[in-house]
C-alpha cells in the first residue's frame, strides 16, 4: 500500500518525536541544543535535511573540514551522508515514500542524532581552528 504524508506524520509520533508541520515540511526536533531536522514529503521522495553550519571561508578550513566530511560519510553514516550546499554544510537523506515504513524513518533519525551529538563539535572545531 502506498504511503501519504500523514503515514510519516504516524510514524513520528509512534516514534515520539515532537514535531511541526510547516506548509508540508515537518521540522522535528533533534534536542534542545540541535538544528531541527527537516522531513518533506514530494512524492515519490521523503527528503530528511538539517543545516550544520557555513563553510568556513579559508582553503586551510575547508580542506580540514572537507575531509572530516569525507570520511564520516565512509564510517559513521550508513543512511545519510554530509554534503555542501549553497555555501552550507547540509546532512541529508532520501527514502522511497511508497514503500516506507517506520524502521526506515527512525534509521534515518538515528543516524542523523548520532551525527548532530558526536560529529557536529568536531566540525565546529575544525571550522574555526
Amino acid at each position: 500500500m502506498p504511503r501519504t504524508a500523514e503515514d510519516v506524520e504516524t510514524y513520528l509520533l509512534q516514534l515520539d518525536r515532537r514535531f511541526e508541520n510547516d506548509a508540508g515540511t515537518y521540522l522535528v526536533s533533534g534536542g534542545p541544543d540541535a538544528p531541527p531536522i527537516a522531513i518533506r514529503i514530494d512524492p515519490p521522495i521523503v527528503a530528511v535535511r538539517v543545516s550544520i553550519g557555513p563553510v568556513p571561508g579559508d582553503d586551510a578550513h575547508q580542506t580540514k573540514l572537507f575531509r572530516r566530511l569525507l570520511e564520516y560519510n565512509a564510517t559513521d553514516l550508513m543512511h545519510a551522508s554530509y554534503g555542501i550546499e549553497a555555501g552550507t554544510v547540509v546532512l541529508s537523506a532520501a527514502l522511497e515514500l511508497e514503500n516506507l515504513d517506520m524502521n526506515e524513518l527512525e534509521a534515518i533519525l538515528s543516524d542523523i542524532d548520532l551525527a548532530l551529538a558526536r560529529h557536529v563539535p568536531v566540525l565546529h572545531d575544525l571550522a574555526l581552528s
